[in-house]
């Protein structure tokens, strides 16, 4: 199943698979056995964060699921209000995963700010090799290029709420123009899963409309990381690998966004 979800290229870093598996308000023994399931399923990417404590439950998955650890892309994220002690964030946070670096360390949210000075230390931790690839998360394009501005360095993603009623073709090409990946996350939160388009063409393809709401993510070029603690949802996410949407089908998604 693997090689069906294609990658997005990081400048100098290592490739991100466009599908990952989100682990937001899962912990304890629930987030671990979520984690296997997904790895055993053929994830290879896991998003984590500092601030969803299972960082631990994450990492020991991962160690125990069997799978190298260099065929799993893993992101952690530093939470705002520890801003200024990034680089001591990090390494509880490489401690807690059990891993020698992270392939991508994100600023959770702008902490006051686009905080150049915090992006500084997110440089020097790439240089330092404890973070293959860095970025930001729920920043603005402007506190993008302000990083860029003041430091010379643009954040290699860029992790957004995102789904057809958020599409924004603008911030997208944005991104895109930058060279940032966009990311997004909550891909179901803000969708009408019942809405007659996703339906008809989730019928059109023998598909439900959860997976169309993927692959929609997938054609655009978007890295999508749902989540879910049961294993047939985790698995179902997964199975997107079959199917592709027409460009008409990509548009009338797309004409979903809430303007």
């Amino acid at each position: 199943m693997t090689e069906t979800v294609p990658t997005a290229p990081l400048d100098g870093g290592p490739s991100m698979p466009l599908l990952g598996f989100g682990t937001w308000l899962m912990t304890g023994a629930e987030c671990y056995e979520a984690v296997r399931t997904a790895l055993d399923a053929g994830y290879r990417h896991l998003d984590t964060a500092a601030i969803y404590r299972n960082e631990p439950e994450v990492g020991r998955a991962l160690r125990d699921s069997g799978v190298d650890r260099d065929e799993v892309f893993v992101t952690t994220k530093l939470p705002p209000p520890r801003a200024d002690r990034a680089d001591e964030v990090l390494t509880a946070s490489l401690e807690a995963l059990g891993v020698d670096a992270v392939d991508l360390w994100l600023v959770h949210w702008p902490p006051g700010g686009a905080r150049p000075d915090v992006w500084e230390r997110f440089v020097a931790a790439r240089e330092a090799g404890r973070a293959r690839a860095i970025g930001v998360s729920n920043y603005s394009l402007e506190q993008v290029d302000q990083l860029t501005a003041a430091t010379g360095v643009t954040p290699q993603v860029n992790q957004v709420s995102w789904a057809p009623s958020r599409y924004d073709p603008a911030v997208e090409a944005g991104h895109r123009e930058r060279g940032v990946v966009l990311e997004g996350y909550s891909p179901f939160k803000n969708t009408d899963l019942g809405d007659p388009v996703l339906r008809e063409v989730a019928d059109a393809h023998g598909v439900t409309p959860a997976q169309v709401v993927l692959r929609w993510h997938l054609e655009h070029g978007v890295v999508v990381i749902p989540k879910s603690a049961t294993p047939e949802r985790i698995r179902a996410n997964l199975e997107i690998g079959g199917f592709s949407l027409t460009d008409d089908e990509v548009a009338r998604i797309d004409g979903l966004a809430q303007v």
